[in-house]
């Protein structure tokens, strides 16, 4: 495509109508569209967000690792300084949880939280957990099976992750606030979808006191009877403040099952709507083929802190970029003609489910670790599982899934 066309096809497409994020028929499948949007340019502007689409995996990897864009902007400029306004004061609480976090933390402070958690967060210990996660994925699916099917979400997707989170945290199994974990980060998760509504945002700010509260009191438990759990490591370490403490377990919590919940139902839909298996000696290369062709977070963001340019367009700085992984992780310039296919066998395959860069995903070994624990349970006990009902898909479309998915065994 030569540039008099590339101009013509960017000015044919209607960016605002084909890129809907609040259409229940676009989060359903917004590969389509995707693959219009790869096709028209490497950058669109999208009125209703304010936002830059960036569709392509090159565009998408690279910018993922340019220091030019941040996931915040207040370790440069104040809100006035970068044309946008400051939060509203009643959502503080959210803010302060969220913006002590690895996830929003940017330069030195990154760098400085992010090397003394991995210190707490090593191989070792994902190795460690190893026994414990295939042991609460065997009974979860041996319930589900001796039940002879349910809704595979609620009975072993979302527990399995959150057991195991509760598990590195040291949530007492007799603590009531355990039940309360995932409520808490489903509430916290909202705010990260496009244009939250005021009542999102007033369940994110109950939720992030309520989770605050919470841990400042395990804390306080954990410095006077230190355990073998996460906290009384993060504990060890020193330098961490307390909201530093606080804002890392919730990210763990948040991070740490968003993308495992999701692969565990799209991918188990994916298996059944192809009618097909993974081999069980291949099961690493299976589950990454999943994150790859439905991927649970398909959109990040990111602020331009000095003007980019991208495929000929100037991006300026105070703009908005809309990296979208569901669309880069089906670029036929990477993954070839078969992009749009699903391959359980792929071996050529870095998708970028888990990020890139300096904010690359710190729980993607315990994530591959619970799928393939439960896909491996499942497989084994449950090799007749089949669809009861058709799913429906939760409005969201940043952090995609279903409502429920109900099986038969």
């Amino acid at each position: 495509m030569d540039a008099v066309e590339s101009v013509q096809s960017e000015e044919a497409l209607d960016v605002d109508a084909l890129y809907d994020p609040w259409s229940p028929e676009f989060v359903a499948d917004p590969y389509p569209a995707y693959a219009r949007l790869r096709a028209a340019g490497r950058a669109h502007w999208h009125g209703p967000t304010r936002q830059w689409l960036i569709p392509h995996y090159e565009d998408v990897s690279a910018l993922l690792r340019d220091r030019r864009l941040g996931r915040t902007y207040t370790h440069r400029f104040t809100h006035e300084e970068f044309g946008r306004e400051a939060p509203a004061a009643a959502h503080e609480p959210f803010h302060t949880l969220n913006d002590h976090g690895l996830l929003d933390l940017e330069a030195a402070d990154h760098t400085r939280i992010r090397r003394l958690v991995s210190k707490a967060f090593t191989p070792r210990t994902v190795e460690n957990l190893a026994p414990t996660v295939r042991r609460l994925a065997a009974g979860l699916v041996g319930d589900l099976v001796a039940a002879g099917g349910g809704d595979l979400l609620a009975s072993v997707a979302e527990p399995l992750p959150v057991a195991v989170i509760a598990e590195m945290l040291g949530v007492p199994e007799d603590d009531e606030e355990r039940g309360r974990l995932r409520p808490w980060s489903a509430a916290i998760c909202g705010m990260f979808e496009l244009n939250p509504s005021e009542e999102t945002a007033r369940r994110a700010v109950a939720a992030s006191i309520e989770f605050s509260d919470y841990l400042r009191e395990l804390i306080a438990r954990r410095r006077k009877s230190p355990g073998d759990d996460l906290i009384s490591s993060l504990i060890a370490v020193e330098e961490l403040t307390e909201q530093e403490m606080i804002s890392t377990c919730v990210l763990l919590l948040n991070a740490g099952h968003e993308a495992t919940v999701n692969t565990t139902v799209n991918g188990w839909w994916t298996l059944l709507k192809h009618g097909v298996r993974p081999d069980p000696e291949k099961l690493s290369t299976a589950v990454d083929e999943l994150l790859r062709y439905d991927t649970p977070l398909q959109m990040f963001e990111r602020w331009v802190l000095d003007d980019i340019e991208v495929g000929g367009q100037v991006i300026p700085r105070g703009s908005e970029v809309a990296l979208l992984f569901g669309s880069a992780n089906r670029d036929p310039a990477r993954f070839g003609p078969t992009a749009d296919e699903l391959d359980l066998t792929r071996a050529d395959n870095p998708h970028i489910t888990f990020g890139a860069g300096i904010h690359y995903c710190l729980g993607a070994p315990l994530a591959r670790l619970e799928l393939e624990a439960v896909f491996g349970e499942l497989l084994r006990r449950a090799p007749d599982l089949r669809l009861a009902a058709e799913p429906v898909w939760k409005p969201g479309y940043v952090i995609r899934g279903f409502d429920e998915l109900l099986v038969e065994v």
